[in-house]
């Protein structure tokens, strides 16, 4: 993996982590939190989609709109979780 695809996939990770929190809490987690949030989501949407047989396309945008759907998924059963 090269420098740019880890910048790329950095970029994607914070852009999805801060969309989902937005669209979850109202507000983000701060540069290093939406890397995290958005590519445990990219990882969770990698799984989960395939295994539904949903595809988004190629392409950036369809990356951070992958990433974003997963963000959300994980940060909804955070909060679930806690509120258990």
């Amino acid at each position: 993996m090269g420098i740019e695809s880890i910048l790329v996939f950095l970029i994607v990770g914070a852009v999805a982590g801060w969309l989902a929190g937005l669209i979850v809490s109202g507000f983000g987690f701060g540069l290093i939190g939406n890397m995290v949030v958005g590519i445990i989501g990219a990882l969770i949407a990698g799984y989960l989609f395939p295994a539904l047989g949903v595809t988004l396309g190629t392409g950036i945008l369809a990356a951070i709109i992958h990433a974003t759907i997963g963000a959300i998924i994980l940060l909804v059963l955070i909060r679930i979780v806690k509120q258990a």
